[in-house]
């Protein structure tokens, strides 16, 4: 189902209103929603799992405010992006990124990405290292490092145990979005800290969900994670993302991150042979740039102007 097919049914949802224009732009084979605000150099958000590009609303306007264009995209199949039946590999959907900042019109981008959107960004600050500029990532261990935690630490495989169930045919979709998505706002509540979502926050991301297709598709880059860790084309993916991050990262974490264990994310500055600064928030869940907006923001733009973001 694409853009077209599903926008009557989608788009209330998800063109929420706000000082951001909304418009979509062609990349990598497909159409992706974009909401952008402000103007200067790009930063591109980059969402995770279960949002959509409306999880950055707080840093589009600090981000424009500080003198940056800020644009957040849906990723394939999410939100108001096309949804495909397929392209949902790790390295498709990195192309699908780095096809947006090109189809913006801009040489290169700030990256920053959340959950899934972080594994995507790092995956893009190694295929195409001339469209990043720089690099931030939270909630998320370098590939490589999810990887080896995943198999073989307890604790995050325990940690992930969503993810194992995603690879389930079909049932996980209908359970995503039965009683209006009541899965979603229930793991809102519990991959966040003490701070928890409003309720009016959990209803959007609930309502972007039930978009026909849009679960099958936020659930399909799971899959492909899991089903080829022993397959040919995860391991040369695996292998792929030896190539070390050649620029500027930020990397983020709550340290009450109940999905991603700190531990499991804290090594992935092994991977990057360029200035690499670790942050953690401390009393913060899964999700710090909606948790505590303010500091998260505060922290991105501070290390953006940096002009030696290796100071600590």
């Amino acid at each position: 189902m694409t853009t077209a097919d599903q926008s009557g049914m989608g788009s209330s949802a998800v063109l929420r209103d706000g000082p951001w224009t909304h418009r979509h732009v062609a990349a990598n084979g497909a159409r992706f929603h974009i909401a952008e605000l402000g103007e200067g150099p790009l930063v591109l958000l980059v969402h995770g799992f279960p949002q959509f590009w409306w999880t950055w609303r707080h840093q589009l306007t600090a981000l424009a405010d500080a003198g940056y264009r800020a644009v957040a995209m849906d990723l394939r199949g999410v939100g108001g992006s096309d949804r495909t039946p397929r392209g949902y590999d790790p390295a498709n959907l990195a192309l699908d990124i780095t096809g947006v900042i090109r189809s913006l019109g801009e040489p290169d981008a700030a990256l920053v990405g959340h959950d899934l959107g972080g594994y995507l960004a790092w995956t893009a600050a190694v295929m195409r290292p001339k469209l990043v500029r720089r690099l931030a990532v939270a909630s998320m261990p370098h590939p490589r490092s999810w990887r080896s935690a995943l198999l073989r630490d307890p604790r995050q495989t325990a940690a992930s145990s969503y993810i194992w169930g995603f690879q389930r045919p079909w049932l996980p979709e209908r359970q995503l979005v039965a009683d209006d998505a009541e899965a979603v706002g229930r793991l809102l509540r519990d991959w966040s800290g003490p701070r928890q979502p409003e309720p009016e926050s959990i209803e959007v991301y609930r309502r972007a969900m039930t978009i026909p297709s849009t679960a099958h598709c936020a659930i399909e880059p799971y899959r492909w994670l899991v089903r080829s860790i022993a397959r040919p084309d995860g391991v040369q993916f695996n292998r792929r993302m030896k190539r070390p991050v050649l620029v500027p990262t930020l990397h983020l974490h709550g340290s009450l991150d109940p999905v991603m264990r700190t531990r499991s994310a804290a090594g992935s500055g092994e991977y990057v042979e360029a200035p690499y600064r670790w942050r953690l928030f401390d009393g913060l869940g899964h999700f710090p740039h909606e948790e505590d907006a303010v500091a998260f923001s505060t922290e991105l733009v501070d290390w953006l102007r940096d002009p030696e973001p290796d100071r600590r």
